[in-house]
């Protein structure tokens, strides 16, 4: 069951990921997870970075460790992970490998209400999406190439798993594309026939 978590932004873990490796100060975190990828991996908001650092720390989560000034600069905090910390991180990455959680992407509500739009404009809107992921796709891959050449493939795996889906992704768009153009796609005539007309067929679909 998915637990309702004191810090549950995922940029909450990506910091806490990044301070059980050493203790740092925000700026450093937020550039190692950029540098990383975690932003696109995680979604991550760079305008709340602070808040959730402030919410690690107020929940005993995360704890200053030393304050210091370098020259004219504002006083940086370098926090390290506390006990607490760390077994929140482990436990929510438990949860986040082994359970099921609802993920409703904005291509699925689109795809749940596409008969408003007419079939051929379907079609055209669809082979938009089907070359942005081919793009994507082959992008990802020369990355992902070049990453393994410098890294592990452990600590790679949500590239590839991200590459993965949009493999599938671009697999499924394109054979509904084959359905849709060549006429085979069961309710096509009913569905053109509404866009020509305005009239919803008998049976109400």
């Amino acid at each position: 069951m998915v637990k309702r978590r004191k810090v549950g932004n995922l940029l909450a873990l990506a910091i806490l990921s990044t301070l059980n490796e050493r203790p740092m100060h925000p700026y450093e975190m937020a550039s190692i997870l950029k540098s990383r990828g975690k932003d696109r991996d995680m979604g991550i908001k760079w305008g709340s970075f602070y808040t959730v650092v402030g919410n690690l720390r107020k929940h005993g989560f995360i704890e200053a460790a030393e304050s210091g000034r370098d020259g004219a600069r504002p006083e940086r905090t370098v926090y390290r992970i506390t006990g607490e910390g760390r077994d929140e991180m482990l436990d929510w990455l438990r949860e986040l490998l082994a359970e099921l959680a609802p993920e409703e992407p904005k291509f699925v509500a689109g795809l749940s209400v596409l008969a408003w739009l007419g079939p051929d404009e379907v079609i055209a809107l669809l082979r938009t999406r089907l070359a942005a992921l081919d793009d994507e796709i082959a992008t990802t891959r020369a990355e992902l190439a070049r990453l393994l050449e410098e890294v592990p493939r452990l600590v790679l795996l949500e590239v590839e798993y991200h590459l993965a889906i949009r493999v599938a992704e671009a697999e499924w768009v394109r054979s509904i594309l084959g359905e849709l153009t060549s006429g085979s796609m069961p309710g096509l005539a009913e569905w053109r026939t509404f866009h020509e007309t305005g009239e919803l067929p008998s049976d109400g679909r």
